[in-house]
């Protein structure tokens, strides 16, 4: 079956807007850098080796206007990075000081800046300043070279005072040594036990710090960072949780946005309201998404997808496979060092793939020689996504859910929570012990300062919600929620699959990026974007062929 591609129009005068130009080389960044919370693809920033420079603040209230400004320091081709003081507690604005990490690609059209593009990653957790570092020439394309892109590690995170909850990495490396996800009764309540004794761990370490890193502190080190670099109103792009901390700031801060681009929108009320709403809300759509893999595959054919092309759909196979490895691990003889994969390991094997579109054809390979009885492939990646350094960043990441929306039940209420979990999707297992067990068990800090609505303050601009029609860790009926609750947002939707919207590349989407940010021109309401290309093409990632080509 052919399909044709609809010529998309709008291109901002001025530069011609390619493939090159950001959609297909910010994907290939952010597949680097995306889920290093979850999987070992995130290196932490080093310290040593780089120039920094702190900046020297006058006023540190978020609520004020500041003389102050960065002293930016070169640290690469068209980088400077700094050093920048904010108050551990905004309410108290002379008291404990913690530093935030700070980076930016300069405007490659300086004699046309508009401004600062502000930038978070998501996780929570997330690195600002190795996205901008490893992406940044291609984040500047986003908003056509006007503008100077700035991001940072957030507070507690990475290399800005980041949350700790161990005194070396031999401690560490001891503590998670062996843990998987579990998936029976008595590995469930081994790992109970481990979560209650990693909070009170985290509470030792850490201190006064695990009550400051909730997403409002965050707004308001944002809101700071906007004073530093001079920008009367707010220039900002927000990516999964990011999209997060942007409606926090924009309702926080309404009168002080020019213009707010937010792409794989989290459920603002089902984060805030509880950690088993939100994590609930985060597994939901996974199934979904996975099934279209399956389907995707099978309509694909054997040449492009090797689960197809048997007397089984791709479906049925991979439901067996499933069966079979909760029944018993399955061999894994060329993994390093040889092992089996658990039926943990299987569902942490989703990760991935299920964000990444692109890794579809060769996650189905994976999935395909385990059927066949050698799930080495599966087992190393699944290794990958579990050693000690991974777990420390989704601890992180819980760290800062944890204040933004306290657990309802405690860890002890793990049969209800988990199977509950367990029903809406693959993800169940893996996102409720990482990031609900830790805060239900007794989790040593609470904010007085978390916010947690109303959401319908109003912009003066519209804030541009981006959100793929299958998205596995931010569902679509989260951003259409979000459209209908903000006080001035308009839904512009990817038809295409993964987490964020540019893990299916669309010419569409990247022109309207351009236009809203430099023109702050939004999309006619219920405007869909056609991806570029469909799944297990051989040429998925690549430019879209010229207008009116057929591709097969």
């Amino acid at each position: 079956m052919k399909r044709t591609v609809p010529a998309t129009s709008g291109v901002l005068p001025g530069k011609a807007i390619t493939r090159q130009d950001g959609a297909h080389r910010v994907h290939r960044s952010w597949r680097i850098l995306w889920g290093a919370a979850l999987v070992a693809l995130l290196a932490l920033l080093p310290g040593a080796g780089q120039t920094r420079a702190v900046a020297q603040t006058g006023s540190t209230s978020s609520t004020g206007t500041t003389k102050a400004r960065i002293a930016w320091a070169s640290c690469g081709a068209h980088l400077q990075c700094a050093h920048v003081p904010v108050p551990l507690d905004w309410n108290q604005p002379r008291g404990r000081k913690i530093t935030l990490s700070v980076i930016r690609h300069l405007a490659s059209r300086p004699d046309r800046r508009i401004g600062s593009m502000l930038i978070n990653p998501g996780g929570p957790g997330e690195s600002g300043v190795e996205l901008v570092r490893d992406g940044g020439s291609d984040l500047d394309a986003w908003g056509g070279g006007r503008f100077d892109v700035v991001s940072w590690d957030p507070r507690g995170t990475n290399a800005s005072d980041p949350v700790r909850c161990f005194t070396s990495d031999a401690s560490q490396a001891r503590f998670w040594r062996g843990v998987q996800i579990p998936t029976t009764r008595a590995e469930s309540q081994a790992y109970a036990r481990k979560t209650i004794a990693l909070a009170r761990r985290c509470g030792r370490v850490s201190g006064e710090l695990l009550a400051h890193i909730s997403t409002a502190d965050s707004a308001r080190d944002l809101d700071h960072l906007r004073q530093l670099v001079g920008d009367q109103r707010l220039t900002y792009v927000g990516i999964s949780y990011g999209s997060f901390i942007g409606q926090t700031y924009a309702n926080m801060f309404p009168g002080r946005v020019r213009a707010m681009l937010l792409d794989a929108i989290v459920d603002q009320t089902a984060y805030v309201k509880s950690s088993e709403a939100r994590t609930a809300a985060t597994v939901a759509s996974t199934d979904e998404v996975l099934d279209r893999f399956l389907a995707l595959c099978q309509g694909a054919g054997p040449a492009r997808c090797a689960l197809a092309g048997h007397p089984e759909t791709a479906a049925q196979r991979v439901a067996r496979l499933f069966q079979q490895a909760r029944r018993a691990p399955i061999p894994a003889p060329h993994a390093a060092p040889p092992g089996k994969l658990s039926y943990g390991d299987l569902l942490l094997s989703t990760f991935t793939p299920m964000r990444s579109p692109t890794l579809w054809p060769q996650y189905a390979q994976q999935l395909a020689a385990a059927a066949n009885g050698d799930a080495s492939a599966l087992e190393t990646a699944a290794r990958q996504t579990r050693t000690p350094e991974v777990i420390s960043k989704a601890t992180t990441s819980a760290a800062i859910q944890c204040l933004d929306g306290p657990a309802r039940e405690p860890v002890s209420a793990w049969p209800k929570v988990i199977g509950d979990l367990t029903k809406l999707g693959v993800w169940g297992p893996v996102l409720g012990w990482w990031q609900w067990a830790p805060c239900a068990s007794d989790w040593p800090a609470r904010s007085t300062d978390r916010y947690t609505g109303p959401w319908n303050a109003r912009t003066k601009t519209p804030i541009l919600l981006l959100n793929n029609l299958y998205d596995p860790a931010t569902s679509y009926r989260s951003a259409q929620r979000a459209e209908r609750l903000l006080g001035n947002a308009v839904l512009l939707t990817n038809s295409g699959y993964g987490h964020p919207s540019y893990s299916d590349p669309s010419q569409c989407i990247q022109n309207w990026r351009v236009r809203y940010l430099v023109q702050l021109l939004t999309p006619p309401r219920k405007t869909v974007c056609p991806a570029d290309r469909q799944p297990f093409d051989p040429n998925f990632g690549k430019p879209p062929p010229p207008p009116g080509e057929t591709i097969p």
